[in-house]
């Protein structure tokens, strides 16, 4: 048994993997490159292709490489689920009917008229209009899973590649459906199952959105009031892997299922959290299908072929890449953007290679002709974000200053905690018109904070992404408003080393807490005692009739007294230089 375990493949792969997001990730990140070349480069070194065909001479390169490819495919889809779930989550209903004209305006006319010209292409060369039409859609579609951690959705060329990506995902089962229906042999067959899978698909994605929209926020409601992180991600895996299967079952795509499971949830303030939680477990899976997508690529065939290849290669590129530009400049789009987007889109995507094996049981293509174009799909694959960092070079050139409309948002006040303090803290900021948003770990008082018109959002602020996504970066000052003494301080901390110009304004519960939160880097740290009791002296000093100007004067100058003396005491010597001054919030 021992002995079975020590050689089991699937350990085996598992330690490739594992080691492999281990020293990609960071390596890439340290060079701020994309880790999608990383993990396909791995794919290469490690796959059948790599030092896999040296196994037999060297037994010891068993634990170095992947064994069984296929056995990594279910790993590999399910990255491609869990990412267009995050996709849903960032979406929501609201914004995805706000880009309907982008959706089925842009993203039909570009895949129609890509697939289209590409089909033309392989007619006039004599290929069977069949076969052409499904190489033509096969190679107009777009890589999803590698395009949107690139581009993000929220920038101007993020915004464009979605909305053409989503209509390509959508288009995916209709186009695999055809497919069937064009097959010599099954004509009636091929349309027969295409109306099934449509109606039934509907009535799934319908009786879905009934019932997310009423089951899901209580559901997640509970998981947040266990404070539970392990069951938050039970519930959140539970609701992808559901939405799935169900619409697998009625023959779409399990990816449309998972798309509309982070759609209903992005309507729940709980989406922030389901996201963090979420994130480690996508980026694992997805790394599984670059490393798949790298072992495909056989360097034999590639060099047995190498001018017919790279001919292809360049002409799918070059094609798509004139054609999205052309789209995005007719619909108004800046010529800084529409390039980027271009190049952005140019590659050949997973779904490729789905619709290409799918023509091939149809006995559309030959093998040999969808082994070729398999090739140029992983090359492209490869390629992508190479493409990526030429289309920001030729945007750049194009327009040295980016548009207001490329910010990610405007820079709003980060309240942590959305009790009594944190409300109040937001009524003042809303007075004097400062955006801001307030995070909390307690879904009630994030509840009843939305339903009282705040700006508020699940999330424990103590993990990093939780406030990054909420734009810490750009942040002009962070409030820590938690009775938490000990989380008060820890926060003050972490945030002052990676943040060493963010102002930090923290409530503190005593003088010595103050005097600590001095200590960990706070700018500004307030004693509820010491706040309390003035009150109380202007209160008193009104009430003998004291006038009020004199009364405010003393309170501020006996306020400024306690805080040097209290970061005397907390020998703050050099304080960090601020990035922009803050308003008193005594």
């Amino acid at each position: 048994m021992a002995a079975e375990l020590q050689y089991s493949p699937l350990i085996s792969d598992g330690l490739v993997i594992l080691g492999a997001a281990g020293i990609v990730i960071p390596v890439f990140h340290r060079f701020r490159i994309t880790p999608v070349i990383g993990f396909i480069l791995i794919g290469l070194l490690v796959g059948p292709f790599g030092l896999g065909r040296f196994v037999d001479e060297f037994p010891w390169l068993f634990h170095m490489t992947i064994s069984d490819a296929e056995a990594l495919a279910p790993f590999a889809e399910f990255g491609i689920i869990l990412l267009l779930f995050t996709i849903g989550l960032e979406l929501s209903f609201n914004r995805l009917w706000s880009m309907r004209r982008l959706v089925f305006g842009l993203g039909a006319m570009e895949l129609l008229l890509i697939g289209g010209l590409i089909a033309a292409a392989f007619a006039a060369m004599g290929q069977e209009w069949t076969g052409a039409l499904a190489l033509g859609f096969a190679l107009a579609l777009s890589s999803t899973a590698i395009v949107l951690p690139i581009s993000g959705t929220t920038t101007p060329v993020g915004r464009a590649a979605l909305s053409m990506l989503l209509f390509e995902d959508i288009a995916i089962v209709p186009i695999v459906f055809i497919l069937g229906a064009l097959a010599p042999y099954a004509q009636a067959e091929g349309m027969e199952g295409l109306v099934t899978t449509l109606w039934q698909g509907f009535a799934v994605v319908v009786a879905l959105l009934v019932l997310g929209r009423l089951a899901l926020p209580p559901l997640f409601a509970q998981a947040a009031r266990t404070k539970s992180p392990e069951l938050f991600l039970a519930a959140s895996l539970l609701v992808v892997i559901g939405a799935s299967l169900a619409t697998a079952a009625a023959g779409l795509s399990p990816i449309v299922g998972a798309l509309i499971a982070g759609l209903l949830i992005a309507e729940t303030e709980y989406h922030g959290e389901v996201e963090g939680i979420i994130q480690p477990f996508k980026g694992l899976a997805l790394g599984v299908f670059l490393i798949t997508i790298g072992m495909s690529i056989d360097f034999a065939t590639i060099w047995a072929q190498l001018g017919n290849i790279m001919l292809a290669v360049t002409g799918v590129l070059v094609l798509k890449a004139i054609v999205t530009g052309v789209l995005l400049r007719l619909m108004g789009a800046r010529r800084s953007t529409a390039a980027e987007t271009g190049l952005l889109m140019a590659s050949p995507s997973e779904t490729t290679l789905i619709v290409l094996t799918a023509a091939t049981a149809a006995l559309l293509i030959d093998r040999e002709t969808a082994h070729f174009w398999q090739i140029v799909t992983a090359i492209g694959l490869t390629v992508t974000p190479l493409l990526a960092m030429l289309g920001r070079a030729v945007a750049r050139r194009m327009d040295p200053m980016p548009p207001a409309e490329d910010d990610l948002g405007e820079a709003k006040v980060i309240i942590v905690g959305a009790g009594r303090v944190g409300r109040l803290v937001a009524d003042m900021l809303i007075v004097h018109g400062i955006p801001y948003v307030a995070i909390d770990s307690d879904g009630d008082l994030i509840e009843r904070a939305r339903r009282s018109g705040y700006r508020a959002t699940f999330g424990d602020a103590a993990r990093r992404n939780a406030l990054d996504r909420l734009g810490i970066e750009t942040a002009p000052a962070v409030i820590l408003t938690m009775d938490e003494p000990v989380l008060a301080q820890r926060m003050t901390t972490r945030l002052r080393r990676l943040y060493p110009e963010l102002p930090i304004i923290a409530r503190a519960r005593d003088l010595n807490h103050a005097a600590d939160l001095y200590r960990a880097g706070a700018s500004h740290a307030v004693p509820e005692t010491l706040e309390s009791s003035l009150q109380l002296s202007e209160a008193v000093l009104v009430d003998l009739g004291v006038p009020m100007g004199p009364v405010i004067a003393s309170i501020h100058e006996k306020r400024d007294e306690f805080r040097e003396q209290i970061r005397r005491d907390g020998d703050l010597a050099h304080k960090p230089k601020l990035r922009t001054s803050v308003a008193d919030t005594g």
